[in-house]
C-alpha cells in the first residue's frame, strides 16, 4: 500500500534521477526567455509575433512529444527486466514513430499563414509569425528526437549528459541569437525570424550532442537495425499507449489557455497579474514535474523486474517528495505575496491583484505537483487511458465550470477563475492518487501492464 513513508535510500535513488531532470526543465525554459528577450529589443510587434508564433508552434508539436514519452514505460521496463532487445526495439521504435510524427507535424504546421488569417490575428502580426513557424519547421525531427533520447536515457539512468547538453545548447542559442536577431559576426540582420534560425540550429544542436555525449550507452541499442523494428503492431501498440499521453497533456495545455482567455476578458490588469502568479507557479512546478519523471523510470524498472513491493516504495518515495517540496513552497507564497509580486512589476494594480493570487496559486500547486508526480507513477505502469479521461472530467468538466461560476458570477473575478482552477486540479489529483493506490493493491509485474506494451520484448 501507500501509506507507509519511504525509505531514505530510494528517496536518494529517485533524486538522483529528478534533479538532473529538474535542471534540464529549467534550462529548456532558459531558452525560451532568452529568445524573448532578444526578440523584446527589437520592436513590440516582432515580440508578440514570435509570441504567436511560438504559441501555434507549440500547440502542435508538444503533443507530438507527448506520444513519444510512452518510452517512459516501454525502455523502463525493458530496463528492469535486464531485457536488451526489448530495450533496443524500444528506442529505435521510438525513432522511426520521432520520424512519422516530425512529417506529420511538418505538414500540419505550412499553412500557417492561412490558419492565422482565419483565427483573426492582427493582420500586421501574420506575416512574422508565419515566418517564424515556417522555419520552425525545420527543427520539428530534431525536437523529437531529441525527446526520443532524452527518454530512453532516463530510462537507463543516464542523466548527467542530459545537463551537460543543455548548457552548451543555451550557450549557444544565446550567441545564435544575439547574431542572427541583431547582426554579427557578418551576419545581416534578421529580427524576428533570426530568432528562429537560432532555435533550429539548437534543437538540431541538443539531439546532436546527446546522441554524442550518450553514445557509449546508446550504441548497443542503436546498432544494429532490428528489422522487426518495422513491425506495424508493436508501433500501433506505441501509438494506442502514447496518444493518450499526448491528449492528457493537450487537455491540460487548452485548459490553462482557456483561463487565460477568460482572464483577459476581464481586463488588461488581470490578464497581467494572472502572468505573474502563473509564471511562478510554472517555476515550481520543474520540481514535480522532474520528480514524475523519476517516478515513471523507477516504477517502470520495478515493473519490468516483477518487483511489486519497489513500484510501491517508488511510488511512495515520488509522491511523498514531489507533495512536501510543494507544500513548502506553497507556505512561502502564503507567507510573501506582496514580495513576489514586487520582484515583476511596480504598477500598483496590476501588484495588489497579483498579491491576491500568488497565495490561491500556492494552494494550486500542491495539488498540481500530486497530479503531476501520480501521473509519472501510472506511466511507468504503461497506464496512459485512465489519466487521459481523468485530466478531461478534472480540467474540463469540475475546473473550468468552476472557474466560470466564480470568476463571472460572484465578486471574486480573477481570484475566482484561479479557485475554480484548483478544483479542478484537486479532482485529478485525488482521481489520480486513487488510480495510483488501486494499481499498487496487487502484484506488479510486467505482464500486468497492458499486453500491448509486451510486444517489444516478445515479438520475434
Amino acid at each position: 500500500m501507500l501509506t507507509r513513508l519511504p525509505s531514505r535510500a530510494e528517496i536518494m535513488a529517485m533524486s538522483r534521477i529528478a534533479v538532473p531532470v529538474v535542471l534540464a526543465q529549467v534550462g529548456l525554459m532558459l531558452m525560451g526567455v532568452v529568445d524573448t528577450l532578444m526578440v523584446g529589443r527589437v520592436s513590440a510587434e516582432a515580440l508578440a509575433a514570435v509570441a504567436l508564433g511560438n504559441l501555434y508552434f507549440t500547440a502542435l508539436v508538444v503533443p507530438a512529444s507527448g506520444t513519444l514519452m510512452v518510452l517512459d514505460a516501454v525502455v523502463s521496463q525493458a530496463v528492469g527486466a535486464q531485457d536488451h532487445d526489448g530495450v533496443a526495439r524500444g528506442i529505435q521504435r521510438g525513432f522511426l514513430l520521432s520520424l512519422l510524427l516530425a512529417v506529420v507535424m511538418s505538414i500540419v504546421l505550412l499553412p500557417v499563414r492561412g490558419m492565422l488569417v482565419l483565427l483573426h490575428q492582427p493582420p500586421v502580426l501574420v506575416p512574422i509569425a508565419s515566418a517564424y513557424v515556417l522555419i520552425s519547421i525545420v527543427g520539428v525531427f530534431p525536437f523529437l528526437g531529441f525527446v526520443v533520447l532524452r527518454q530512453s536515457l532516463q530510462a537507463m539512468r543516464q542523466m548527467r549528459v542530459l545537463v551537460v547538453v543543455i548548457v552548451v545548447a543555451n550557450l549557444m542559442n544565446a550567441l545564435l541569437n544575439w547574431v542572427f536577431v541583431y547582426g554579427h559576426l557578418g551576419i545581416t540582420a534578421m529580427g524576428a525570424p533570426g530568432s528562429a534560425w537560432a532555435t533550429v540550429a539548437s534543437r538540431w544542436l541538443m539531439a546532436l550532442l546527446l546522441l554524442t555525449f550518450g553514445w557509449r550507452a546508446l550504441r548497443g541499442h542503436l546498432l544494429p537495425f532490428r528489422r522487426e523494428t518495422l513491425h506495424l503492431a508493436p508501433l500501433l501498440a506505441m501509438l494506442r499507449l502514447g496518444v493518450p499521453i499526448a491528449l492528457q497533456q493537450g487537455i491540460e495545455f487548452g485548459a490553462f489557455g482557456a483561463i487565460g482567455v477568460l482572464m483577459g476578458v476581464l481586463g488588461t490588469v488581470e490578464m497581467a497579474a494572472h502572468q505573474i502568479a502563473l509564471n511562478l507557479a510554472s517555476l515550481t512546478f520543474m520540481v514535480p514535474l522532474g520528480v514524475g519523471a523519476a517516478a515513471a523510470v523507477r516504477v517502470g524498472h520495478a515493473a519490468g523486474a516483477g518487483d511489486a513491493e519497489g513500484a510501491r516504495e517508488s511510488a511512495r518515495a515520488a509522491i511523498v517528495s514531489g507533495t512536501a517540496f510543494m507544500a513548502c513552497t506553497a507556505v512561502v507564497f502564503l507567507l510573501m505575496p506582496g514580495m513576489f509580486a514586487a520582484l515583476y512589476t511596480s504598477d500598483v494594480p496590476v501588484a495588489a491583484l497579483a498579491a491576491a493570487l500568488i497565495p490561491v496559486a500556492g494552494v494550486f500547486q500542491v495539488f498540481d505537483g500530486a497530479q503531476a508526480v501520480c501521473a509519472g507513477v501510472l506511466r511507468g505502469l504503461g497506464d496512459t487511458k485512465a489519466p487521459f479521461f481523468i485530466n478531461l472530467a478534472g480540467f474540463w468538466l469540475v475546473g473550468l465550470p468552476a472557474s466560470i461560476g466564480l470568476g463571472f458570477h460572484t465578486r471574486l473575478g480573477a481570484v475566482g477563475l484561479w479557485w475554480g482552477f484548483v478544483a479542478g486540479l484537486a479532482a485529478v489529483a485525488a482521481l489520480l492518487l486513487l488510480r495510483v493506490r488501486n494499481r499498487m493493491r496487487g502484484g506488479i509485474a510486467r505482464t500486468h501492464v497492458e499486453s500491448d506494451i509486451m510486444h517489444f520484448a516478445t515479438d520475434p
